[in-house]
């Protein structure tokens, strides 16, 4: 009879697995802050296996009121670890925007964002964390399925889909995702990676980790050529949502001995501050972006002529 009583429970939570999608707004819950990394039940795949095979069909009733998905439970990554070598890397191209998850404005947990119509020139420093099984095959913000085996990840303000380059600070190693999602909605934290992109940064391992996101843009015009002999040129490296980054790339730069200036623009009611090094003389400019690069300055410089 026991035994018989174990199977009747699962077979309930299976068909509860199997529910319909609903059309709630979906917001994940984020690892509190100085939270202690995942344990690693990663074990070496058997022949055949596919640890990402396994999906899941959306539940409302894993949904609470506010829309957090099933908050108590925390997340994890899969039982056994994919081969990272047979993952390729996305290659950004052009792409119509998302029908979902690229509204002007929206607001979680009572904040309100304003998403960027244009990804050019965003560069952001914060800390990223990673999402991985709990959300495997659900629904994300741009109603694609999550794959936690894909290299994605979910941004607060960058439009639906679109790329960037994702760089750990405190190992120099770097990936590029794919973003169609949104989050993480914690204080500080600027990107939540898949499962394979953290794993490939190195953050599975510790959690969460200091990065740098630099959007990618697909047909971007090429970088302005150096003005003539006395013309005023500017470099810039990065624009950010956050002043304070901002400001800590500027103070980075200046350590460095390079002259910066901080410039504010407002593209459709956001707010964003770009850095930029110089002024230098046109005839300087391949010099400067040459010596920036080697300073630790790995974005490619705009070219803005004055």
């Amino acid at each position: 009879m026991p035994g018989r009583a174990i199977r009747l429970a699962v077979v309930l939570m299976l068909v509860a697995a199997l529910a319909a999608c609903g059309g709630r707004q979906r917001v994940r819950p984020t690892t509190p802050a100085g939270a202690q990394p995942p344990v690693d039940s990663a074990r070496p795949l058997a022949q055949g296996e596919d640890p990402c095979a396994v999906v899941y069909e959306h539940d409302e009733a894993d949904y609470t009121p506010g829309g957090l998905y099933r908050p108590g439970q925390r997340d994890h990554a899969p039982t056994g670890r994919p081969d990272l070598e047979r993952i390729p890397e996305p290659v950004a191209r052009v792409e119509p925007l998302s029908r979902y998850g690229n509204r002007p404005t929206y607001t979680v947990l009572g904040k309100t964002y304003r998403v960027l119509t244009d990804a050019r020139g965003y560069r952001e420093r914060g800390i990223a964390s990673w999402y991985g099984a709990k959300f495997h095959g659900r629904a994300t913000s741009s109603m694609e399925p999550y794959d936690m085996c894909a290299f994605s990840a979910a941004h607060k303000t960058l439009p639906l889909p679109s790329y960037a380059r994702v760089r750990n600070l405190s190992n120099g190693r770097s990936v590029v995702v794919r973003i169609n999602d949104r989050g993480p909605f914690h204080e500080g934290r600027v990107i939540d990676l898949s499962y394979v992109a953290a794993l490939k940064l190195g953050v599975y391992e510790t959690g969460t980790a200091p990065v740098e996101v630099e959007a990618i843009v697909p047909g971007a015009p090429a970088p302005l050529p150096a003005g003539p002999e006395g013309a005023t040129v500017y470099l810039q490296l990065g624009a950010f949502a956050q002043r304070d980054n901002a400001l800590r790339l500027q103070e980075d730069l200046r350590a460095s001995g390079e002259s910066t200036r901080l410039v504010e623009t407002v593209d459709n009611g956001i707010h964003l501050y770009r850095v930029h090094a110089g002024p230098f003389a046109g005839g300087e400019v391949e010099e400067a972006k040459a010596r920036l690069r080697l300073r630790g300055f790995p974005a490619t410089p705009i070219v803005i002529e004055n």
